[in-house]
């Protein structure tokens, strides 16, 4: 089966994510998080920088726990509402 490429959104939506996850991580050691996480930094990395836009569910529940950020919250920013996007 052949992936099909990212759509334009589908990326913006990642580096969304990432950036979300960097900002919440603060001055918390990107090793550190990453082994609660049950991840390597490599792909700590990878979600935080956009390289990896659409990293597995579990992942996204794994970095939602370690730090602290409620998962409707980081589907909110992948995908916001159309609340907030009439909002905007």
């Amino acid at each position: 089966m052949v992936r099909l490429p990212l759509t334009p959104a589908q990326l913006e939506a990642g580096r969304r994510l990432g950036a979300a996850l960097r900002a919440a991580r603060g001055d918390r050691d990107l090793l550190d998080v990453a082994a609660n996480a049950g991840i390597s930094p490599e792909t700590l990395r990878k979600i935080e920088s956009g390289r990896l836009p659409t990293p597995a569910f579990g992942t996204v529940v794994a970095l939602s726990r370690t730090l602290g950020i409620p998962l409707e919250e980081l589907a909110d920013i992948w995908q916001p509402s159309v609340a907030h996007r009439s909002a905007s």
